[in-house]
């Protein structure tokens, strides 16, 4: 059994993820091992949080588990404004590692709050990122509604002359469209960004993900099941008719996925780092691999600043 590798150029980690990454690389340099503490995983990726457990910091999902006085990292994904104002009375040093991506759409929220406009999310409802933003809503959290399909939108109760959307960053692309379509629809005076709030990094991986899948007969993604943007990679690839299997690192394959393969694709998602695409890459050699092909265009990336206390 032989085979081909394409390996989509377009892949691995965004900037918002590096960003927090080394957000809580340079916390732990500045304030020393262990005196670092991180409110949720402050990416999606099992290796990420384990790699970073393992040189001092501290993954918590709440406040109360945090010692008064401590160094805390708000994830990637961004909390609410209560969190916030409950950290600061609490006396941590407060290191905001939100994405800037996200960040701008908390903006939007906390503007909508304000004037008292009603405020639809599109996302996956219980998502950190999605109850970050919820959180950033001044005012009534009942003018807050979350929806994620067509269906949801018609049942939506709303002001559509004083209200606004925004989506979470991490969605399907086509799936997302039909939603907002549905909601302009119904909501023409509805205010909101032309398609959406999916990150370019997202489309950009989506778009990948495509091209993959009209050249290969599988497609193996590197990323871990409880993030967002690696789960919408693998659906993708499946509506493109496509098999796709969604793994944290090469010990998740199955070697019966490859028989009769004459190509393997191969993607990452945006929180998954590229040493595990490289243990992906050589167990497919050690099965029967004989090339791997780069495909598509390279990324440009522009890295975000770090938050501010670094």
């Amino acid at each position: 059994m032989t085979f081909k590798v394409m390996l989509a150029n377009v892949r691995g980690m965004c900037q918002g993820v590096s960003r927090a990454i080394l957000t809580v690389e340079k916390a732990l340099e500045r304030y020393g091992n262990g005196k670092v503490w991180v409110l949720h995983e402050v990416v999606h990726n099992r290796h990420v949080v384990e790699d970073l457990r393992e040189r001092g910091a501290h993954f918590v999902e709440s406040l109360e588990e945090i010692p008064d006085g401590a160094v805390l990292i708000f994830s990637a994904h961004g909390v609410g404004l209560e969190t916030l104002t409950n950290a600061q009375k609490r006396g941590f040093t407060i290191i905001d590692a939100t994405c800037p991506v996200v960040s701008h759409i908390h903006k939007k929220m906390n503007r909508a709050g304000e004037s008292g406009k009603d405020a639809v999310v599109i996302g996956h409802n219980g998502h950190q990122e999605v109850i970050g933003t919820i959180g950033q809503y001044k005012g009534d959290k009942s003018r807050v509604h979350v929806v994620m399909t067509e269906d949801d939108v018609d049942k939506l109760e709303i002001d559509g002359n004083n209200a606004i959307f925004a989506t979470q960053t991490t969605l399907s692309i086509d799936e997302t469209a039909r939603t907002v379509a549905r909601l302009k629809q119904r909501f023409p005076s509805i205010i909101g960004p032309r398609r959406d709030d999916t990150c370019v990094a997202t489309q950009e991986r989506q778009e990948a993900i495509r091209e993959l899948a009209r050249l290969c007969d599988i497609i193996v993604i590197a990323g871990s099941a409880n993030s967002s943007n690696s789960n919408r990679l693998k659906e993708v690839a499946q509506r493109e008719g496509v098999r796709a299997y969604l793994v944290d690192d090469y010990e998740g394959i199955d070697p019966d996925w490859l028989a009769n393969a004459e190509c393997v694709g191969l993607s990452a998602g945006a929180s998954a780092p590229e040493y595990v695409v490289d243990g992906i890459i050589s167990f497919l050699k050690s099965h029967g691999a004989q090339e791997v092909v780069s495909i598509g265009q390279k990324p440009v990336n522009r890295p975000f600043p770090l938050p501010n206390g670094l």
